[in-house]
């Protein structure tokens, strides 16, 4: 059987990730950045992303983020990472410049859809717009009527196809000289919870 004909036989599974998870969600946004990226962004360019990119202790404290987990030879794997934030900040990691931790109003400000990862061999299985599913439904319950993020180019794809809407994009030069793309993205979050189906 191939990795093909196994990712599309297994079933997902996802949890509220916990400090005891930050290892293994840093091992899985190492090799998603580094190979999910290859077609879009040069070597420099993906260096460049880094800078905002990462986990963000955050949102593992405030229990906004989930990773997605599959059985594979009877082992559980972790295949995805992703959630969505209540804070004013938009994208980035715990190392990133110009955060903004202070919780926003639902009423009147955004959620954040945030720090979104799939494991190279597990693209193209939905686990990107089951993330965004679980935090789309989530925010929602909180009581936020919007959702806005900060999409790299790799990533603009799968948020266009899933409604959002592009807002702009800022261009940074990261430390090594290079341009890093974000490109700030917004939904509007209906009344009834989106459905999520498997490959859509």
């Amino acid at each position: 059987m191939t990795a093909t004909e196994i990712n599309n036989k297994a079933e997902l599974t996802y949890r509220i990730a916990g400090e005891k998870d930050v290892p293994s969600i840093i091992e899985l946004m190492q090799v998603s950045i580094a190979e999910n990226m290859k077609s879009f962004l040069t070597k420099q360019e993906i260096e460049a992303a880094k800078e905002t990119m990462g986990v963000d202790q955050t949102l593992i404290q405030d229990g906004t983020y989930f990773i997605i987990e599959t059985e594979v030879a009877g082992r559980t794997i972790l295949v995805g990472c992703g959630g969505w934030g209540k804070r004013k900040t938009l994208y980035g990691g715990d190392h990133t410049v110009g955060r903004d931790d202070a919780l926003s109003d639902p009423s009147t400000e955004p959620a954040r859809i945030r720090a979104m990862y799939t494991h190279p061999d597990w693209t193209r299985n939905g686990i990107g717009g089951l993330l965004l599913t679980l935090g789309e439904n989530a925010a929602r319950e909180a009581g936020f009527r919007t959702i806005e993020l900060g999409a790299t180019l790799a990533g603009e794809p799968l948020y266009v196809a899933k409604g959002f809407k592009e807002v702009n994009r800022e261009t940074f030069i990261a430390a090594n000289g290079s341009d890093n793309v974000v490109i700030k993205m917004s939904k509007t979050l209906y009344k009834e919870p989106a459905e999520w189906i498997r490959g859509s």
